[in-house]
C-alpha cells in the first residue's frame, strides 16, 4: 500500500528460519519502491484467532485516511478465519506497531457447503452503491472454487452475502483473489473506493495451478456479482498474469502516481538444505504497473518506472543484422543484472508456421518441445544469457512467430536445459516489429 508518503510491503515471513512455518507478517517500507528498509514483524501469531499462522490479507484505506488490514489467521482447530488490525500509532510514519481488533475473528467459516480449511486471503475492500463495504474471500464452496462476498458498514462487523461474487466448478479453491477496476487503453489506475467510470471493466484474479490467472468482465451492481466477458470451462485456457514463476500476486492503487501496481512471489529451484545454507528463501518480483489493453481483453504490465533509476553503463547497438545461426556478443554487460531493451524487426512473416490452439492447454510443454535448438518457420530468435565462453552453458530466451486463423501469435520461451545458473535479476523489454520489406 501507499500511505502518507510511504510504500509499505507486507509479506509472509518465518522469523525462525528459511523454511516454511511459523508464519507472521514481515514488513518493509520504501519511498521509491526500489530501496527498502526492513522493520520488525507487523502481525505476530499471538492470539487464538491466528495462533497457527498469520496468512495472506489486504490493506484498505477508509474515509478520513483511516487504515485497516484484514488477514487470514489459523485458529487452534486449524480453521481459517479473518482478522482485523489497525495502526497503533499513526504519528509513526513507518507504522511499526499494529493493534488487533477486540472482536477478532471478524469472519468465521460458517455456512452450508463451506470448507473451514479452505477459506482465506481477503481482498482490499470497496464500497458498493448502498454505501456498504465489501470484500471477497477465497473459498471452497460445495466443492467449487469461489470468491465469497461479505458486506460491512464499519469494516469490523461483517455479513456474508447469500451469493458469491463469482464461483466456478472448474477447480476447488482459489488462493489470493484480487478484484479491481480498469479502463480499456488507459494505463492509469482506479481506486475501488472512489467512483468508477461507466466504461470501466473489472478484473477478478485468482491463484491456482501454481500460477496466477484472471478474468475480465463487468461488476453488476444490481446483482452484486462479477460477470466475465468470456467463460471458459477448461481453466487451462484462462488468461495468466505471467507464464513464468510468479504466484500469489496482489495489487494496490498507488495514489502517488495514479497507477495500479501488482507484485508477485517467485520461489527458487533450490532445495530446502540450500535455503538453510544461504539463509533465505523466496524473492519478490519487481513491482509492475498493470492496466487493460485498448481492446479490453488482456492485461498489460511493465516494471515500475522507478526501476530505471538503477540503470547505468549503457551499451547501445543499432541496425544489427542477424542471419540464421548468427550470434552477436554484447560485451561489457553484467548478465546477472541487466536491463535489456531490444527491437526485433522481421523482414518477412510469410514463412510463419501454423498455430495449433491445443498448445494453449500447456504452453510450457510446447516451449520444451519447441526448444531453442529446434528450427521453425520464423524462429527461434532472441537472447542467449549467462553463457560460458564455449557456449556449453547458457540460458536461451527465444521467440517464435505463428500464423493463426485471424492473426499472428508470438511465443516467448526460456530454455534452461543448458544452464547451471538461474536468472534472478534479468528483465527483458522486447518488442517485435513485423514488416513486409
Amino acid at each position: 500500500m501507499y500511505y502518507n508518503g510511504i510504500y509499505h510491503e507486507f509479506y509472509q515471513y518465518n522469523p525462525n528460519g528459511s523454511v516454511w512455518g511459523n508464519i507472521v507478517w514481515g514488513h518493509s517500507v520504501s519511498t521509491d519502491l526500489i530501496n527498502w528498509i526492513p522493520l520488525e514483524a507487523a502481525i505476530e501469531r499471538d492470539t487464538p484467532s491466528d495462533i497457527n499462522g498469520c496468512w495472506t490479507g489486504s490493506a484498505t484505506i477508509l474515509p478520513g485516511n483511516r487504515l485497516v488490514i484484514i488477514y487470514t489467521g489459523a485458529d487452534p482447530e486449524k480453521r481459517q478465519v479473518q482478522n482485523i488490525v489497525v495502526p497503533k500509532n499513526l504519528s509513526d510514519p513507518y507504522l511499526r506497531e499494529w493493534t488487533k481488533a477486540g472482536n477478532n475473528p471478524v469472519i468465521q467459516p460458517v455456512g452450508p457447503g463451506l470448507n473451514s480449511g479452505q477459506f482465506r486471503d481477503p481482498t482490499t475492500g470497496w464500497i458498493g452503491p448502498d454505501g456498504l463495504w465489501r470484500i471477497a474471500v477465497g473459498a471452497e464452496l460445495n466443492g467449487d472454487s469461489a470468491a465469497l462476498l461479505y458486506k460491512s458498514k464499519d469494516f469490523l462487523n461483517w455479513t456474508r452475502v447469500d451469493h458469491p461474487l463469482y464461483s466456478s466448478n472448474s477447480s476447488s479453491m482459489w488462493e489470493c483473489p484480487d478484484f479491481f477496476a480498469v479502463l480499456p487503453g488507459n494505463s492509469g489506475g482506479l481506486d475501488l473506493s472512489a467512483a468508477i467510470p461507466n466504461a470501466a471493466k473489472h478484473v477478478l484474479k485468482m491463484s491456482l495451478d501454481s500460477c496466477d490467472k484472471y478474468m475480465i468482465g463487468v461488476y453488476d451492481l444490481k446483482s452484486d456479482t462479477f460477470i466475465p466477458d468470456t467463460v471458459l470451462d477448461d481453466r487451462r485456457l484462462w488468461s495468466r498474469i505471467d507464464y513464468g514463476n510468479f504466484y500469489a500476486s496482489k495489487s494496490f492503487f498507488d495514489s502517488k502516481k495514479g497507477r495500479r501496481i501488482i507484485w508477485g512471489w517467485t520461489n527458487e529451484t533450490d532445495s530446502s538444505s540450500d535455503d538453510v545454507a544461504k539463509g533465505w528463501a523466496g524473492i519478490h518480483a519487481i513491482p509492475r504497473t498493470i492496466w487493460l489493453d485498448s481492446h479490453g481483453k488482456q492485461l498489460l504490465q511493465w516494471p515500475v518506472e522507478e526501476v530505471e533509476s538503477l540503470r547505468g553503463n549503457e551499451i547501445n547497438h543499432q541496425g544489427l543484422e542477424l542471419k540464421k545461426g548468427g550470434l552477436f556478443e554484447i560485451k561489457g554487460a553484467d548478465s546477472f543484472q541487466a536491463d535489456v531493451e531490444i527491437d526485433f524487426e522481421l523482414t518477412s512473416i510469410d514463412k510463419a508456421d501454423p498455430f495449433d490452439p491445443s498448445w494453449l492447454l500447456d504452453v510450457e510443454k510446447h516451449c520444451r518441445e519447441a526448444g531453442a535448438s529446434v528450427n521453425g518457420g520464423i524462429g527461434p530468435f532472441g537472447l542467449v544469457v549467462l553463457a560460458s565462453d564455449n557456449m556449453e552453458e547458457h540460458t536461451a530466451v527465444h521467440f517464435r512467430v505463428y500464423k493463426s486463423e485471424q492473426k499472428y501469435m508470438i511465443l516467448m520461451c526460456s530454455d534452461l536445459r543448458r544452464s547451471v545458473c538461474m536468472v534472478l535479476a534479468l528483465m527483458y523489454y522486447l518488442s517485435l516489429k513485423m514488416s513486409e520489406n
